[in-house]
């Protein structure tokens, strides 16, 4: 039974029909992984999960109920959590605060916001080290282990991260694709689009390809990676 399930959907941008009826689904402990060429409406179809664009058609299920009624902030509430392209974190105040405004939508105890934050300092210990550092003045890959971490602080059932390694350097990558491998193998439920599509199916279960809104692929990871049509136009191959 499908955790996240995105059935015809349909997404405008004032007259441009940015989704033209995609359906994806993604099992509760999966890594799913949406790749595509600039502009094919990634980012769109995290943005419609979350609430932060309205869906001309379609419906969003999750957890087996519409949540396509509900406001973004409900959504995340409700355990719906992304991490935005361009990390988007506050700049002027500290790593430590950053990651307390990330429980703000959850119903804990400080207590509990605290063992959680242990949690995310021992997937990212330079966080740790910098939590009393303003935010802003981490490199660009700290701060997308800061987005990272204030999303995992809300306890999210399904992680929607937004292009993770977009303008980072390799050793950065790599860091945040081991951390994307241990959320993986903890089961955490994760969307993954992702700029770098080698590395995207190489850490995702199942992937979908998307071209100028439309799904054309979708299969197992392995057979996307392995498919003539995706290793020519994505892999470089």
């Amino acid at each position: 039974m499908s955790l996240l399930k995105v059935e015809d959907l349909n997404v405008y941008y004032g007259n441009i029909h940015a989704l033209k009826g995609i359906s994806l689904e993604v099992e509760k402990g999966e890594v799913v992984s949406l790749i595509g060429a600039n502009g094919a409406g990634k980012t769109t179809t995290l943005q419609a999960i979350s609430g932060l664009l309205p869906v001309k058609a379609g419906d969003i299920i999750f957890k087996n109920n519409s949540i396509l009624k509900q406001k973004a902030f409900k959504r995340t509430r409700m355990g719906i959590a992304q991490v935005p392209e361009g990390r988007r974190i506050f700049q002027g105040i500290s790593v430590e605060d950053n990651l307390k405004i990330g429980a703000i939508s959850v119903d804990a105890s400080s207590e509990d916001d605290k063992i959680e934050m242990d949690k995310i300092f021992e997937l990212f210990p330079v966080l740790k080290e910098r939590k009393k550092q303003k935010a802003g003045t981490l490199s660009g890959g700290e701060q997308q282990m800061l987005a990272m971490g204030r999303a995992l602080m809300l306890r999210p059932e399904v992680l929607l991260l937004d292009e993770p390694s977009m303008g980072l350097s390799p050793i950065f990558v790599d860091k945040i694709f081991k951390t994307i491998e241990i959320l993986k193998e903890q089961k955490r439920t994760i969307l993954l689009v992702e700029q770098n599509a080698n590395l995207a199916l190489e850490i995702a279960d199942r992937g979908y390809v998307l071209e100028t809104g439309k799904i054309v692929k979708e299969g197992s990871a392995k057979d996307l990676r392995t498919d003539p049509d995706v290793k020519a136009a994505y892999l470089g191959i």
